[in-house]
Formats: structure tokens, sequence, C-alpha cells
């Protein structure tokens, strides 16, 4: 069995092994993939996996040999799935790999905004500001409790149940928004429409799909709903929010400050608005990334293709 992995790194940078998957046959392991290059490296290969690497239609019927797509991830987007059905190429994902080590990035992000732990460490180390003050303890933003704050939940999946939870366990109020409300809602959670949800939460966690109705959720208009003193949270997708509309209420202090670990442009070039916004922190798409998600991720990959050459496909998302 021909296996070609387009885009390697991400997932194993070095510290993970891709010996299991070679017990499963012949391997050629790419760290990264031009677009220009796609064909020609997937030409020869019966089983294909990729992460952020474009597999379109008219790379799809030009791959003969091609049985199988498997998606170095949750989101499957960058698949034509139809095309691939219509081959009849088995396209699998990874669900459920992340969800702990996102909802842990989430709290970074809102304690950092809250507490500023950053900011106040910078003033410790690099402008001696503690050994030149003149009382035991200092600092340079007010310090916010989360214990008595309401969070709201922008979608209710695996990933918003356990922010959810965690927010509880900090003593935080929870409301949510989810286009598909569960029968059976956490305990403490309480589902509103989403315009009450910005207008009355304290932090904002988004965690909803990326489709044509969620684009640009986070509008002029949803920002303009928010309290001057919340805060946004995006680990979800770049594209939910409206960047520009997030820079102007940050730069015009109608907002808080953000949370950011994912734009609509991966790398973001130069000019996006966020890298230069008042009180927004950017980190760069690492809320999946934790060696122990990124282990998981591994180990399914390999389970799909297993039960896949066993007759048993899983997490087949073009059945």
């Amino acid at each position: 069995m021909n296996i070609v992995i387009l885009d390697g790194h991400a997932l194993n940078p070095g510290d993970l092994s891709w010996d299991e998957l070679k017990t499963l046959g012949q391997c050629t392991i790419y760290d990264r993939t031009p677009p220009d290059d796609t064909l020609d490296r997937a030409a020869k290969a019966e089983i294909l996996l990729a992460n952020k690497t474009p597999l379109p239609r008219e790379i799809i019927e030009r791959l003969p040999r091609l049985r199988y797509i498997g998606v170095l991830a949750t989101g499957y987007n960058i698949v034509d799935v139809e095309a691939a059905r219509r081959r009849g190429i088995s396209v699998t994902n990874v669900p459920d790999y992340a969800t702990a080590s996102v909802a842990q990035m989430v709290f970074a992000h809102l304690l950092n905004l809250t507490l500023r732990v950053a900011d106040h460490s910078r003033g410790v180390t690099e402008n001696k500001k503690w050994s030149n003050c003149p009382d035991f303890a200092y600092w340079d933003y007010p310090l916010v409790e989360l214990a008595g704050l309401t969070l709201g939940v922008v979608g209710f999946g695996r990933i918003g149940r356990a922010v959810a939870e965690v927010a509880r366990a900090f003593g935080m109020n929870v409301l949510a928004y989810d286009v598909h409300r569960p029968d059976n809602p956490a305990d403490g959670v309480y589902f509103v429409e989403l315009e009450e949800l910005f207008r009355t939460s304290d932090a904002i966690s988004l965690h909803c799909p990326l489709t044509p109705e969620t684009q640009h959720l986070v509008d002029a208009e949803r920002l303009a709903w928010m309290k001057p003193t919340a805060y946004l949270i995006n680990n979800g997708r770049g594209p939910l929010v409206d960047e520009a509309a997030l820079a102007d209420a940050l730069n015009s202090d109608r907002l808080a400050g953000a949370g950011i670990d994912v734009l609509s442009v991966e790398p973001p070039p130069a000019d996006n608005p966020l890298l230069t916004a008042k009180n927004c922190f950017l980190t760069p798409h690492i809320a999946w990334a934790t060696t122990a998600a990124r282990r998981r991720l591994m180990n399914t990959a390999v389970e799909n293709i297993r039960a896949f050459l066993d007759g048993r496909p899983q997490n087949v998302v073009n059945p």
C-alpha cells in the first residue's frame, strides 16, 4: 500500500514517531507541499494524508490510484468530498483529539486578559518595575476575578461543553447558543438567543463550525452589542470574526480585549489589523498542538487507515 503524507511537519515536527503508520505500507512523508507540487507528489498514492494542503476536484480526478484520503484534522474543508465520493474514495477526519487542549487555551487567553500575566511578567523582568517598587506589590492594569462573571459559549459541541465545564469550575455563570440546542444541556448552562448572549456576557468564546451562515458571525453590529468591559476569545475558525471590525472596536475602547488563536489568513499578512490592535493578544494557531493532542491525532489517523484496510471504515465524512 502506497501512503503519501503531503504536510506532516505540523503534526510531527520531530517529537512523535511515524513508525506505526509505516507498518501499514510504503510511506513517503513530506514536511510541506506547495500547491503546484501536489499532483506530482500524490500521483502514486493509494492512501493520501493531508492537514492543510488543498485537495480540490481537479486534483482528485487526476489521481487514478487513490482509494483513501485521511485529513489530519477535524475540519475537512480542504477536500472536495463530493468529488471524492464520485470516485469512490473514502475521506476520513480525526474528531475530538484536541478538546481538552483547546479548552485549556481558552482559559490561557482569558486568564491573561483578566490578570495581564504577560504584561506584568515583562514589567518585572525587563523593566525592573518590581525591583524599583516602594511597595511589596504593584499592578499596571485592573485585576479581574472570573468568579461571578458570565461566559457566553457560541457553539455547544464537544469543545463548547468542555469550556463550559471549566468555566463553571472557576465559578462563572455560563450562557450558550447553538443552532441545534441539545436535549440535555449541561448543568448550570443556560441557552439563550445570540443577541442576549452578546449583550449579557462578560466574555464570549467561539466554538461553532465555519459555514456560510457563520462567516463574520462576529461583525460590527454584534461587537456593538458587547459590553465595553467584555472580552472576545476565538480558538475556533478565523473567518468567524470580521477582523477589521474587531480591531476598530478594540482601538476605540468599545471592547476590553481579545484573545485570538486563529485568523482568516494564516500565516497573517503584515497588514492584518489585529496585529497592531489595542489589547489584542494573538497566538499562532497552537490551541490544538499540545504533545498529547498531536499524539492522539497521530494514533487516530493510523487507526482510521487500519480500519479502512480491514473493511470496517471509521470517521468517514463522505459515506
